[in-house]
């Protein structure tokens, strides 16, 4: 088990930044791949980005690329979400998710992840 909490969200003028940060307490960090996925109101929750377990190549969705960089400190236990030139369409809840399977981020089709977190709000004005 792992447990996941986010922080960082908040009300953002758009064109501006928020770094989000998800913190995984529990079975060993490293032994999960970690993804950011985020649900605006009646809309289905959608992938935002997914890293793997080590860090290095990432998988991020059309509508955040060029604009959203994910990392990760193992050594903190620690997931980031770096979000610049934010749009208003950006707004949504961000949640943090664990999954031991890298490819279920990036595979059509693929089962949601094992664990998430409570959710973070992101709310971009114009």
């Amino acid at each position: 088990q792992v447990q996941l909490v986010e922080s960082g969200g908040g009300l953002v003028q758009a064109g501006g930044s928020l770094r989000l940060s998800c913190a995984a307490s529990g079975r060993t960090f490293s032994s999960y791949a970690m993804g950011w996925f985020r649900q605006a109101p009646g809309k289905e929750r959608e992938f935002v980005a997914a890293i793997r377990k080590s860090g290095g190549r990432s998988a991020y969705a059309d509508s955040v690329k060029g604009r959203f960089t994910i990392s990760r400190d193992n050594d903190k236990n620690t997931v980031y979400l770096q979000m610049n030139s934010l749009k208003p369409e950006d707004t949504a809840v961000y949640y943090c998710a664990a999954d031991q399977t890298y490819e279920i981020y990036v595979v059509r089709g693929a089962r949601r992840p094992d664990y998430w977190g409570q959710g973070t709000q992101v709310t971009v004005f114009s």
